[in-house]
């Protein structure tokens, strides 16, 4: 795409994460933290309260789904509902721009799922291949 038809951000700068000073960096980092394409999946078929969120992701400690949450959010990736009941009821949903992640992160995922088998088997060639390099 020409700079001509790219969108701009902040002072008419081209989008374009190739350039270290373009802001974009800051959104395709989001896109690439270790738990963000995770909560987009968990969140893909609807609002979810924390614990669910937590228990569909796995492996992810409260502290760090809280501020991946809060991140998220700040992006205005993710809502964060809360409902006046007792106790307090909090649900999180994808906004219409967290749901636009939804098919690249799917695209991710079975890009994963397909070829996770052959990164395996690559890092393994791999290993093997510089374990007898090392110095004695």
């Amino acid at each position: 795409m020409s700079t001509a038809q790219s969108p701009t951000v902040r002072d008419n700068l081209p989008a374009d994460v190739m350039n270290p000073a373009c802001p974009s960096r800051t959104v395709l980092a989001r896109m690439g933290e270790r738990w963000t394409p995770l909560v987009v999946e968990a969140l893909d078929a609807g609002p979810l309260r924390f614990t669910q969120v937590r228990a569909t992701v796995g492996g992810v400690t409260p502290k760090v789904l809280t501020h991946t949450l809060r991140l998220m959010e700040q992006d205005g990736l993710v809502a964060r509902r809360v409902y006046a009941e007792v106790p307090p009821r909090v649900e999180y949903e994808l906004t219409a721009l967290g749901r636009s992640l939804r098919e690249p992160v799917r695209a991710a995922r079975r890009w994963a799922e397909t070829h996770v088998g052959d990164v395996l088997e690559a890092r393994d060639a791999w290993d093997q291949g510089h374990s007898s390099q090392a110095p004695a």
